[in-house]
C-alpha cells in the first residue's frame, strides 16, 4: 500500500544545532545563553540552548511542504546568525568542532547548558561527556499513533546507516583529521543510550526496553529515549535523529523529505500487517561504523542483504522504494536535485576536505562552513 496522491501529506519539522565560533580564531566560544536571549526576541519559541554553551538550537514549526520548511529554516537561522553577530560571533553548521574551544581547556562542567537534564547527564556519564560537543539535524514527521510509530521505526532501522553517510559533516575534530566522514556518529556510538533503536514488536515492548535501560542508568529517563528514531515524548511526531547538521538548507529540506516519504511508506506497510525486517543489532552497528568512516563516496553495508554496496547505489534503492510517496507529495524533484548535488559536489564532509586541500588551513574550513550555512562569513 502506498500513499495516494489525494492524501494530505503529514507535516514536517526540523531541529538544527549550531556551533558559535569567533571570527578571528574560528574556535568555539561559550555564549549560547546570550545568543539565545537575543534571538528569542525575534523568533519566540524557535530557538533554545543546547547541551553546551558553545551551541544553540533552532526549531521550525510544523510545515506542510518544502517551500514552507525552507522559509522557516532560513528565518530561524537568520535570527540566530544576527544574534551571534551582535555578540561578535558567527554561526557554524558542523557535526563536530573543527577547531577546539577558545579557552583551549576542553569541555568542562562549567560549559554545560543550564538544564537539569544536562546536569543529570554529567553525573551519570562523567568523562564520556567531555567529547559530547556535537551538532545534529533532527527531522520530525507527524505521526500521532505511538504504536504505529514504533513499528515504523523497525522499517527505518535498515536505512539509518545510509542517512549517516548522506548527511556526514564531521571529518575534523578539535584540530585533527579523524579519517572519518562523520566523527559525530563515532562519538555517539560510545554511549549505551544512543544509536539505532531496538527492534520492538509493540509499543509495550519498546517501553519495557527503555525502562530496563534506564534501570541500569544507561539511559536518563525511560520516557525520553535518545535512540536515533523515536516517537517524540512531547510532540505527535516520529523523530529521526541520526544526521549531522548540514550547512546547506536545501540539503536539509531534501533529507527531511526523504525521511517523510520513508515514514509514510513504512506506515503503509505497517497498516498492511508488516512489522518490519529483523535486522540484527550487530550488523546494524557494523553498518553505522562503515557509513561513519567512508561516508557518501565510499562503500556501505546494506543490512537488508548483507552486501557491501556503494552509497550511491543504496541511495538509488531507497529512492526507488519511496518514489510513490515522493511523487504523491510532489517532492521527487527536490530529492533528485539533492542526489545530483551529492554526485557532483560530494557530501558536506567531502566539501570540508576539498576546502582544506585547496586552502591548507582549518580556519578556511570553518570559513567555508559559515559561508555555506548561508548567513555570513568569518572575515
Amino acid at each position: 500500500m502506498h500513499p495516494h496522491p489525494a492524501e494530505e501529506p503529514p507535516t514536517i519539522g526540523v531541529e538544527e544545532e549550531f556551533f558559535l565560533v569567533h571570527p578571528g580564531s574560528r574556535r568555539l566560544v561559550a555564549a549560547g545563553a546570550r545568543v539565545v536571549a537575543r534571538a528569542s526576541a525575534v523568533v519566540r519559541g524557535g530557538v533554545s540552548g543546547e547541551f553546551t554553551e558553545f551551541q544553540v538550537e533552532g526549531r521550525t514549526p510544523p510545515c506542510p511542504g518544502p517551500q514552507e520548511l525552507r522559509g522557516e529554516l532560513r528565518r530561524v537561522r537568520a535570527a540566530l546568525a544576527a544574534a551571534a553577530r551582535a555578540e561578535g560571533l558567527r554561526l557554524c553548521a558542523s557535526g563536530t568542532p573543527v577547531l577546539a574551544e577558545d579557552s583551549g581547556t576542553g569541555t568542562t562542567g562549567a560549559d554545560i547548558g543550564d538544564h537539569p537534564r544536562y546536569r543529570a547527564g554529567l553525573l551519570q556519564y562523567r568523562r564520556l561527556l567531555d567529547e559530547f560537543v556535537l551538532c545534529a539535524l533532527h527531522a520530525h514527521v507527524h505521526l500521532p499513533d505511538r504504536e504505529t510509530a514504533v513499528l515504523v521505526s523497525n522499517h527505518l532501522r535498515p536505512w539509518l546507516p545510509l542517512l549517516v553517510a548522506m548527511s556526514a559533516n564531521s571529518p575534523y575534530h578539535r584540530g585533527r583529521d579523524t579519517g572519518y566522514a562523520s566523527w559525530r556518529a563515532v562519538i555517539r556510538g560510545c554511549f549505551p543510550c544512543l544509536g539505532p533503536p531496538p527492534y520492538a514488536a509493540s509499543l509495550d515492548e519498546y517501553e519495557r526496553l527503555a525502562t530496563a535501560m534506564a534501570a541500569t542508568e544507561a539511559m536518563l529517563e525511560p520516557g525520553m529515549p535518545f535512540w536515533d528514531v523515536r516517537p517524540n515524548p512531547h510532540l505527535p511526531t516520529l523523530e529521526v535523529r541520526t544526521m549531522d547538521v548540514l550547512p546547506d538548507t536545501d540539503d536539509t529540506v531534501a533529507m527531511t523529505l526523504i525521511i517523510r516519504a520513508l515514514v509514510t511508506t513504512s506506515a503503509s506497510s505497517v497498516a498492511d500487517g508488516d512489522p518490519g525486517p529483523r535486522v540484527g543489532a550487530e550488523l546494524l552497528r557494523a553498518a553505522y561504523w562503515r557509513a561513519a568512516r567512508d561516508g557518501w563516496p565510499g562503500q556501505g553495508l546494506d543490512t537488508l542483504t548483507g552486501h557491501v554496496l556503494p552509497s550511491s547505489a543504496q541511495a538509488q534503492r531507497l529512492v526507488d522504494h519511496i518514489r510513490p510517496a515522493l511523487r504523491a507529495y510532489g517532492d521527487e524533484d527536490e530529492v533528485t536535485a539533492f542526489l545530483h548535488r551529492l554526485r557532483q559536489h560530494g557530501s558536506a564532509a567531502e566539501r570540508q576536505r576539498a576546502r582544506l586541500a585547496h586552502e591548507r588551513h582549518l580556519s578556511a574550513v570553518v570559513d567555508g562552513l559559515v559561508q555555506e550555512t548561508g548567513l555570513d562569513d568569518c572575515g
